[in-house]
C-alpha cells in the first residue's frame, strides 16, 4: 500500500511536469516578458490558440483582421516600446501573409518574433492542406528561421529566437513549429533566458585603437558633420548621442528612421537627409572635411549617387554591425561595437568645442530653404490645403510629444519634414521596404507599445486602403488611436514621379476612394471631413480631444509635390527646390 502510494506521488509530480508543446510556447513569452500578441487563428496553429485561453490572465491577445496587420502591428509595438514584438499566424496563406512585414522588420532592423503553426510533421513535403515551406521563404529576410518537430526544441528554440531578435543589430525571427510539436507533451524542467550562442556574435569587439584615431581625426576638422540613423535609438544611445554632439559642437542630421532622437528644435539638429531632406545638410555633406556617420547605413536614398558622395570628406563610421561598413562608402575609420558603448568613450577624447561659422552655413541654407518652399508648404496662400499646414497645424496640439505613425509616400516625406519631435521612439514608418499600408496596423500596435501616449496615424488615401480592414481590429479592442488620412485622390509619389520624370503621363495613379467617414462610422469610429482651410484647425482639435479612436479626413492639393528632391540618378548636391 505503502509502495503503491509512493509510485502515485511520483507519477504525480512526473505528471506536473509534462505540457505540451503548445503551452511550452506560452511559457516562453511569459518568461521572456512579453505583454501582447497580434495574431489570426487558423487550423495549424490552432493548438496554440487553444493553450492561449488559460494565459488570458498573463498575455494580452489582439485578434488582427489580416496576418500583415499582425505582423505590422508588432512591429510598431516593438518600435515603441523597444520590447520584442510578438506575432501568431497559420501555416499556407496565414505564414505568407506576414512575408511583407517580415521584410520590412529586417531592412528595418526591427524585433519581431514571428510564431507560424505548420502542418504535421509526417506531412512535410506532401503538399498537405494548407502547407508551404515558410522557413525557405523567409531564410533571406530574417535573423534565423527554424522548424520545430519535436515538442522538447520548445524551449530552447525559443530562447535563441528572442536573444538572436533582439541582440546585436536587431531583427525578426520566425519559428515554424508543427501541429504534432505542439500537442506532443513532454517533460517541461522550466523556461530559461538565453545569453550566450558559441556561434553568434551580436557586438563586435569594440578596438580602442580607432576610437583614438577618430577622435583625432574629429580634433582637427573645421567642417565635421554628424549623420545618423536609427542605430542610435535601437541602442538606447540618445543620452550618449547628445552629450557627443554637444560637447564637439557638430551640427548632425538624421535618416528618417533616426528622427527624435534628438528633439527637432534642438541648436545642433540641422534636419533631415535624403531625397527629400533638408536643403543644408545635403548639400553641405559634399562640403564636410569629417564625416561621421553613427548607426546609418548610407542608404542610396541617402547619399544619391555614391561617386558623388561625400568625396572630399574623411568618414568615421560607427555601428554595430561589420557588415555595413565599407558597403556603400569607404570608411577612414571604422568604429565597430554598440554606440551606447562606443560613444561614451569616443566623448572622453573629443574636445569641447563650437563651429559657429560651419553651423551658420546650415542655418543660411535653411533660410534659402525655408523662403522657396517651407513657408509656401507651411502657410500656403493656395486656395487649397497643403498637407505640410496639416503636419504644422497639429504640433500645436501634440508640442511634439505624439507619437507619429506615417505610411508611405508624399504624405510620409511631408509628415517627416514637418512633425516636431520632442521625444525618442517618436517616429515610426517603413523606412527601407517602403511598405504601403504599414501605418494603421502599426498605429494600433504603438498604442499597445506605449500606452500613455497619443498616437497619430497619418496615411493617404492609398496606402489607407491597402490595410483599412484593420479598423475592425481597433473597433474590437477599443483602440484609442488617431488616424489623419491626407487625401489627394491620387498615389501621390508615383503622380510626382509621373509628372517630373514622365511628361504627366498620369498611368494609373489616379484613386477612387470610399466615403472615408462613412466607412469609419460602420466600425464604429467617429470622423469628420474638411476640405477647407478655416475648419482644419477646430477639426484637429475635436480629433485630439476625442476619447477614444477617431478618423479624420482632410483633402488636400491634389497636384501638390514635395520638394527638395534629389532626383534619381543625381548627386545629394544637386538637390532642386523647385
Amino acid at each position: 500500500m505503502t509502495t503503491s502510494k509512493n509510485q502515485s506521488e511520483a507519477y504525480r509530480k512526473k505528471a506536473e511536469k509534462e505540457i505540451a508543446g503548445s503551452q511550452a510556447v506560452l511559457e516562453a513569452l511569459v518568461g521572456e516578458g512579453a505583454e501582447v500578441i497580434f495574431g489570426h487563428p487558423g487550423g495549424a496553429i490552432i493548438p496554440v490558440y487553444d493553450a492561449l485561453y488559460d494565459y488570458r490572465n498573463k498575455l494580452t491577445h489582439i485578434l488582427v483582421r489580416h496576418e500583415q496587420g499582425g505582423i505590422h502591428a508588432a512591429q510598431g509595438y516593438a518600435r515603441a516600446s523597444g520590447k520584442v514584438g510578438v506575432v501568431f499566424a497559420t501555416s499556407g496563406p496565414g505564414a505568407t501573409n506576414l512575408v511583407t512585414g517580415i521584410a520590412d522588420a529586417m531592412i528595418d532592423s526591427t524585433p519581431v518574433i514571428c510564431i507560424t503553426g505548420q502542418v504535421f510533421a509526417h506531412l512535410l513535403g506532401s503538399d498537405a492542406f494548407q502547407e508551404t515551406d515558410i522557413i525557405n521563404i523567409s531564410t533571406p529576410i530574417t535573423k534565423w528561421s527554424y522548424q520545430v518537430t519535436d515538442a522538447k526544441e520548445i524551449p530552447d528554440v525559443m530562447a535563441k529566437a528572442f536573444y538572436i531578435a533582439r541582440t546585436g543589430r536587431p531583427g525578426p525571427v520566425l519559428i515554424d513549429i508543427t501541429k504534432n510539436a505542439q500537442l506532443q507533451k513532454f517533460d517541461y524542467r522550466g523556461y530559461i533566458q538565453c545569453n550566450h550562442i558559441r556561434s553568434y556574435k551580436p557586438s563586435p569587439a569594440i578596438r580602442p585603437k580607432y576610437i583614438q584615431e577618430a577622435a583625432k581625426l574629429i580634433n582637427k576638422a573645421q567642417k565635421p558633420f554628424v549623420v545618423w540613423g536609427q542605430g542610435v535609438i535601437l541602442g538606447n544611445a540618445e543620452h550618449e548621442f547628445k552629450t557627443f554632439i554637444e560637447k564637439s559642437g557638430i551640427p548632425a542630421a538624421w535618416t528618417i528612421l533616426g528622427a527624435g532622437a534628438i528633439p527637432t528644435d534642438h541648436p545642433l539638429n540641422v534636419g533631415m537627409l535624403g531625397m527629400h531632406g533638408n536643403y543644408a545638410p545635403n548639400v553641405l555633406t559634399n562640403e564636410c572635411d569629417v564625416l561621421i556617420a553613427i548607426g546609418m547605413r548610407f542608404d542610396d536614398r541617402v547619399t544619391g549617387r555614391l561617386d558623388k558622395y561625400a568625396k572630399q570628406a574623411k568618414v568615421i563610421h560607427l555601428d554595430i554591425d561589420p557588415a555595413e561598413i565599407d558597403k556603400n562608402v569607404k570608411t577612414t575609420v571604422p568604429v565597430w561595437g554598440d554606440c551606447k558603448e562606443t560613444l561614451p568613450q569616443l566623448i572622453e577624447l573629443v574636445e569641447q568645442k563650437e563651429h559657429k561659422e560651419w553651423l551658420q552655413k546650415f542655418h543660411t541654407y535653411y533660410q534659402e530653404e525655408f523662403d522657396i518652399v517651407i513657408s509656401n508648404e507651411i502657410a500656403p496662400t493656395s486656395i487649397e490645403i497643403t498637407m505640410g499646414e496639416v503636419i504644422n497645424t497639429l504640433n500645436e496640439y501634440t508640442n511634439g510629444e505624439a507619437i507619429i505613425v506615417s505610411d508611405v509616400g508624399q504624405h510620409q516625406m511631408i509628415a517627416n519634414r514637418y512633425a516636431q519631435l520632442n521625444r525618442t521612439r517618436s517616429n515610426i514608418t517603413s523606412g527601407g521596404l517602403g511598405t504601403m499600408g504599414f501605418a494603421l496596423p502599426a498605429a494600433l500596435g504603438a498604442k499597445y507599445g506605449a500606452p500613455h501616449r497619443n498616437v497619430i496615424a497619418i496615411v493617404g488615401d492609398g496606402g489607407f486602403q491597402m490595410t483599412l480592414q484593420e479598423l475592425g481590429t481597433i473597433m474590437q479592442n477599443m483602440i484609442d488611436i488617431k488616424i489623419i488620412i491626407l487625401n489627394n485622390h491620387f498615389l501621390g509619389m508615383v503622380r510626382q514621379w509621373q509628372e517630373l520624370f514622365n511628361e504627366s503621363r498620369y498611368s494609373f495613379s489616379n484613386i477612387d476612394s470610399p466615403d472615408f467617414v462613412t466607412l469609419a462610422t460602420a466600425y464604429r469610429i467617429p470622423a469628420r471631413s474638411v476640405s477647407k482651410r478655416e475648419e482644419l484647425s477646430a477639426a484637429l482639435q475635436e480629433m485630439m480631444n476625442a476619447k477614444g479612436c477617431f478618423l479624420l479626413e482632410v483633402v488636400v492639393s491634389k497636384e501638390n509635390n514635395v520638394f527638395p528632391m534629389v532626383p534619381q540618378g543625381y548627386g545629394i548636391s544637386e538637390i532642386k527646390l523647385k
